[in-house]
């Protein structure tokens, strides 16, 4: 550690708010999660819970209920102060404005809490994981101001004696059964820390190699294969990322040989966090989100989590972590050195060559127009329920993260609370808050306690075709098989032309129900109801999400929803449903539209259709067709079609189709094209220009083609076909290459055999 506190100063835009940060840390004034302003008084009192203005008793700590509130209040609260993240702003503080009052007022609050926190007494003996996050934030803090004068006086032998004392509680009370996860690899980094900082300890060499073998034990378990963290979290998953890189660095600089695995399931676990960071660069609060850091080097919001993007850019030399992550990070200076800006500064920032992801064994999938500012995104979730006893995760089967032409619409509404109060613990776990559908208003999954369920949902991915014209899911879960009336939800999303989003819930019952989908909205986003038109508005400042549902049967309505910026905080915010009440099956098709605000929002209008159902979407400039569970629209042109999708552009001016993509089937019958398969096909993606059709095709089929009148030339997956004096196109399986554009290797479809 001793290097840290030698290191030129990085750059730093927020020196203003560190330094206020700062000043009221003096003054015993805390942000803690998503509180501001928590008064613990001056000098501070440690045990403390000033939202509820309990303290808790200096009484042996096996006596203390970690899950009761009656004497504590909130423990998590009191737990993130005595992290103690607060002594890095105070070092950091130092180091931009050379003013000795932080260094001395960091020695003085390690001090204090030596003298009121007796080892093995009281509520800040309970949390081995929070007390090996303070040890961290000792090691570093007393890193930073290495460079005062008065650096000497510190009380330096206490605080090593401390240290020793609780690396030995650590030791002894692992999380090994309690909490097998961020617990027990937080403690274990902990003890990797002390061992490593601080090699003249005795026990330093057994904490050392302790702390390692938990963390690369733990990798296997914690870090799926496609690089998800197995709790279902997208907060644990971010503490993860940092645990392992925290790790890998520390080893590379005592020339501790990892494995090469361990740096590889670390670049997995950025990938993830890379692919669901949002185009405003915030990033979704998917399952339970801590509030907390595991060190805090800069400041940022509590959802920017761009800056382990910033370090892992440097560790891996990666261009798109650099792009997504924006800029150079402060916190990067810390944990990399002076010489990592420059680095930063030599990588090619370039965005992923994908725009939609599938990340099959954590079942999140992710739908992108692009990696500019103002790109569509949407976020499925469509996972396991989690892990044991599923502690961290939410009702939340198939919900959906929105955000239009780069503006946040729909949104997770976060945690709030773990303990302070088993009524908001429920409400924000439950199916109503998340963008999903309910069925008479229960939740997919049932709570039975803070950190339990008593029954899970499970979810099955049907389908998951991405192609540079379209990104098609299906999945679907089986929470409301426990009904009297059992019943299986199943939902698609059709990304058309990257524009906007076709949603299909499916719900398979015989009694009646009531359905409801449900929007919640970012709390900044304003709302309009236009009920003749069956559209609810949602409005950022930069675009709109245009929000249709046309059941015959169903109605809007705007509810007062809530939404948890960070642990510990809620703010209003709408939350739009869209409920229907019927018996036996029910097909609710929803359409979201982004746009600018100074673009009128399209026309949606419902058709008559043979057997299967169709609507049409008409803006300035084109005029779709969509039609879903087969059938034909003889208005439309459409003569017959038995794919479960098809979506069809026009041109205003009616010169015929110039897009197409149809979705598992085998036949369909245009004015203008005709396109017949042996057997049935995964996807075709269809365009005209000029004289030329060209088609991509997945799997490779016979299939033979009518093309428009105009056509003289087709090709298939690249491959070019005239047609000379013939009308259609007739070829064998044989005679197609196989698809050559650039697609998600993790391609599945359980409608369709390869």
């Amino acid at each position: 550690m001793e290097a840290f506190g030698n290191q030129a100063l990085p750059e730093s835009s927020q020196e203003k708010v560190l330094r206020r940060s700062a000043d009221r840390a003096l003054e015993g004034y805390f942000n803690l999660l998503g509180l501001e302003g928590l008064a613990f008084g001056c000098p501070v009192d440690w045990h403390l819970e000033p939202t509820s203005g309990s303290r808790s008793p200096l009484v042996p700590w096996k006596r203390l209920d970690s899950l009761e509130t009656s004497v504590t209040g909130d423990k998590k609260v009191v737990w993130e102060l005595n992290r103690h993240q607060h002594l890095l702003t105070f070092g950091r503080a130092f180091l931009h404005t050379g003013n000795e009052r932080y260094a001395k007022a960091l020695g003085e609050h390690i001090a204090s809490w030596i003298r009121e926190n007796p080892p093995t007494l009281g509520i800040n003996w309970v949390s081995s994981v929070d007390i090996a996050f303070r040890c961290i934030s000792w090691l570093w803090a007393v890193a930073l101001v290495r460079t005062w004068s008065k650096w000497p006086s510190l009380p330096l032998s206490d605080i090593a004696r401390a240290l020793h004392v609780q690396g030995c509680h650590i030791e002894t009370y692992l999380s090994t059964y309690f909490s097998p996860n961020t617990h027990l690899t937080g403690e274990a980094l902990g003890l990797y820390y002390l061992g490593t900082c601080l090699p003249e300890l005795r026990r330093a060499e057994r904490w050392r190699n302790l702390g390692r073998s938990i963390l690369l034990e733990q990798l296997e378990l914690h870090v799926r294969p496609d690089g998800v963290y197995f709790e279902q979290s997208s907060w644990y998953h971010r503490y993860t990322a940092d645990f392992y890189m925290h790790f890998v660095l520390l080893s590379e600089r005592s020339e501790d040989c990892l494995p090469a695995r361990v740096r590889e399931r670390l670049a997995a676990l950025l990938e993830h966090l890379m692919w669901i960071t949002r185009p405003d660069g915030t990033s979704p609060y998917v399952g339970d989100d801590d509030g907390g850091k595991l060190v805090k080097l800069d400041e940022r919001a509590p959802n920017d989590w761009r800056a382990v993007l910033s370090n892992g850019s440097v560790m891996f030399g990666r261009g798109d972590y650099k792009h997504v992550a924006g800029e150079f990070a402060e916190e990067t200076h810390w944990l990399l050195g002076p010489d990592a800006k420059e680095e930063f500064d030599r990588i090619p920032g370039e965005p992923p060559a994908r725009t939609s992801r599938a990340f099959v064994d954590g079942g999140f999938y992710v739908m992108r127009s692009g990696w500019c500012t103002g790109s569509n995104y949407l976020l499925v979730d469509c996972g396991p329920h989690g892990v044991m006893n599923c502690g961290h995760a939410h009702a939340d089967a198939l919900a959906i993260e929105v955000a239009a032409l780069g503006a946040t619409i729909l949104v997770d509404p976060g945690t709030f609370t773990y303990t302070g109060s088993p009524e908001f613990r429920d409400l924000f776990r439950s199916t109503a808050m998340h963008n999903t559908l309910t069925i008479d208003g229960l939740s997919s999954s049932v709570s039975a306690g803070p950190f339990k369920w008593k029954h899970v949902a499970t979810c099955t991915m049907l389908c998951w075709h991405d192609h540079p014209e379209f990104t098609y899911f299906e999945g679907s879960h089986d929470g409301y098989a426990r009904l009297s009336d059992p019943a299986t939800h199943t939902r698609t999303l059709f990304f058309v032309g990257r524009e906007y989003w076709l949603m299909l819930d499916c719900v398979g019952a015989t009694g009646e129900h009531e359905y409801a989908v449900h929007f919640h909205m970012a709390p900044n986003v304003a709302t309009t109801l236009d009920r003749e038109a069956c559209r609810l508005s949602a409005i950022a400042d930069s675009a709109i999400l245009d929000l249709f549902c046309l059941e015959d049967r169903g109605s809007w309505r705007l509810d007062d929803g809530q939404v948890s910026p960070c642990y510990g905080a809620k703010v209003p915010a709408p939350h739009g449903v869209y409920s229907v009440r019927t018996s036996g099956a029910v097909a609710l098709l929803s359409v979201l539209f982004p746009r600018v605000p100074d673009q009128p929002p399209p026309v949606v209008r419902k058709l008559d259709s043979r057997q299967g159902k169709s609507l049409s979407l008409t803006t300035m400039r084109h005029h779709d067709l969509v039609v879903w569970l087969g059938g034909g629209v003889p208005e439309e042109g459409v003569l017959d079609a038995d794919f479960e999708w098809a979506w069809v552009r026009r041109a205003l001016d009616d010169r015929g189709f110039e897009r197409a993509v149809f979705i598992h089937g085998t036949h369909i019958s245009l004015l203008d094209l005709e396109l017949t398969a042996d057997h049935p096909i995964a996807f075709a993606s269809v365009s005209v220009e000029e004289r030329v059709l060209s088609m991509d095709l997945h799997p490779c089929l016979g299939i033979r083609v009518r093309p428009p009148p105009q056509v003289d030339r087709i090709v298939v997956n690249g491959r070019m076909h005239t047609l000379a004096s013939v009308e259609a196109l007739v070829l064998s399986q044989y005679e197609i290459p196989a698809l050559a554009v650039s697609r998600d290797e993790t391609e599945r479809c359980k409608h369709v055999r390869h």
